[in-house]
């Protein structure tokens, strides 16, 4: 029974060795771009089309009131969420003089055909205004750890929180006519090895085998989702409730 036993655990030990080893080694390729496929951009597609003339909307600028999280390019998000929901008439409004008032001023000087000159912007009705008010690190951290003859095989989760808000304010009066708060958590799991030569060691001891050449392994490994894409499927929550809200 011993001895089955010792021969089981050397060779999970060699195939953790084998594994970390390969892992190591292989050289990391690269993925091909691809067009946004994640759960936010697809429940934005099935969003019912509406039917008839639709709300014109815009949005000025995201900002973020936690700093240790920069906006960046949340005001992007946020407009791209917009056209993808098929819910509103979204006007530019953040670059509006980096290209729109450009191509006038060309028009108006001779040096474009049409009539975009003479023409008047279109008015939105809502005015969208976002930022980050809420970032909660560490909110929920766990880990554990098992060491057999001096050997260690350990894991560990940690959980961050950030959020956002979105107000509607209603461009004839000003006011705020709803208010949408969204949460997201941000995971990230960690799995290491280490102290495997201890390991093997003690076990060869144990048969009486010199363990001068015993191997050891180190390995680590963490998976932790992107703040970005975290920041993007909020924006897009937000969306799909800001278009089941307004009429």
């Amino acid at each position: 029974m011993k001895s089955a036993l010792r021969s089981s655990l050397l060779g999970y030990v060699a195939l953790l060795a084998a594994t970390g080893l390969a892992a190591c080694a292989t050289t990391p390729t690269a993925d091909a771009p691809q067009v946004d496929t994640s759960a936010g951009a697809q429940a934005l597609q099935r969003l019912p089309r509406r039917t008839g003339e639709l709300i014109a909307v815009s949005i000025y600028e995201f900002r973020s009131s936690v700093g240790e999280i920069a906006a960046r390019g949340s005001t992007d998000m946020f407009k791209t969420a917009l056209v993808q929901s098929g819910q509103f008439r979204v006007l530019e409004r953040a670059r509006l003089n980096e290209g729109v008032i450009r191509e006038m001023q060309l028009n108006a000087s001779g040096l474009s055909s049409g009539n975009s000159a003479s023409e008047v912007l279109t008015g939105a009705k809502y005015i969208f205004e976002g930022a980050i008010t809420e970032a909660n690190a560490s909110e929920t951290q766990r880990s554990a750890a098992i060491r057999i003859a001096g050997a260690e095989f350990g894991g560990s989760t940690n959980k961050d929180v950030l959020a956002i808000d979105v107000r509607v304010v209603d461009v004839a009066t000003g006011e705020i006519v709803n208010v949408v708060t969204v949460r997201k958590s941000i995971a990230t799991d960690t799995t290491s090895v280490s102290g495997v030569g201890s390991l093997i060691g003690a076990v060869l001891s144990r048969k009486n085998k010199s363990s001068i050449f015993a191997p050891d392994l180190q390995l680590q490994q963490q998976r932790k989702e992107s703040l970005d894409l975290a920041l993007r499927a909020a924006i897009d929550q937000a969306v799909i409730e800001l278009a089941n809200r307004l009429p």
